[in-house]
């Protein structure tokens, strides 16, 4: 499979290391934008870049049938119109705020702790996200997805508030309180916590390095092959 991959930073060459591995081609690097044509004739782009950049690099990708899967988040207030052009061109787009499995077995058992929680309502749920001092975006689109499984859930629930360490919490116990960290080094560890006055339930992943998101990528991008319309890592993981 010949792979594009638009950005080439430190997630696009954790990905070639891994495509090559399992014996992909990389038919394209692309860092800047009017670089993006040399994705033409690609098998499948993988996108990994800035929130600004990712619209434009989407519709390059759908005006030109090249089946893409996209990590790069907080662009989605775009995404419904993202979707559109995908479907009526007949491409193919799959989207994840985070690729990896592991995650992707977190957002399940995050659901489902909600669901169990919901008739407990003297538990108070808050997060926390932990990020390398490169993350711009804040709260993370990972802890974004665990967010809205909280909201889809628990009925008390019915927003976020995301805010920095020397920021003070509001309080308020219809939000979840994501605090974000960011710290040296830290590839991404996210906690969710319901809190009692008895006691405490808490889950947590903690991603070691990179290898999980761009393996999680690869399996996407094969997956993703032949097909047309526009998915999540959830089709590919079957949950």
């Amino acid at each position: 499979m010949k792979i594009a991959l638009i950005g080439y930073g430190k997630m696009g060459k954790a990905i070639e290391k891994i495509a090559l591995e399992r014996g992909h081609t990389i038919h394209a690097k692309v860092n800047l934008p009017h670089e993006i044509a040399q994705i033409i004739e690609a098998d499948v782009a993988i996108e990994f870049t800035q929130p600004d950049a990712a619209y434009g690099n989407l519709v390059f990708c759908a005006e030109n049938n090249i089946p893409v899967v996209c990590g790069t988040t907080a662009w989605y207030d775009q995404y419904e119109e993202v979707k559109d052009l995908f479907i009526e061109r007949e491409g193919a787009l799959l989207t994840a705020t985070n690729f990896s499995i592991g995650v992707n077995i977190f957002f399940k058992l995050n659901a489902e702790l909600a669901k169990m929680m919901n008739k407990f309502s003297d538990y108070e749920v808050s997060m926390e996200e932990i990020h390398h001092l490169q993350k711009k975006d804040h709260p993370s689109g990972t802890a974004t997805t665990l967010a809205e499984g909280i909201i889809d859930n628990v009925a008390r629930v019915k927003g976020v508030q995301a805010r920095l360490e020397d920021e003070q919490a509001a309080n308020d116990k219809a939000e979840v309180d994501i605090l974000c960290k960011r710290e040296e080094g830290v590839p991404g560890t996210h906690t969710v916590k319901y809190h009692s006055a008895i006691d405490d339930i808490v889950i947590e992943h903690k991603a070691h390095n990179r290898q999980g998101f761009a393996l999680g990528s690869c399996l996407a991008a094969e997956w993703l092959q032949g097909k047309k319309g526009v998915f999540k890592m959830s089709d590919v993981l079957g949950f």
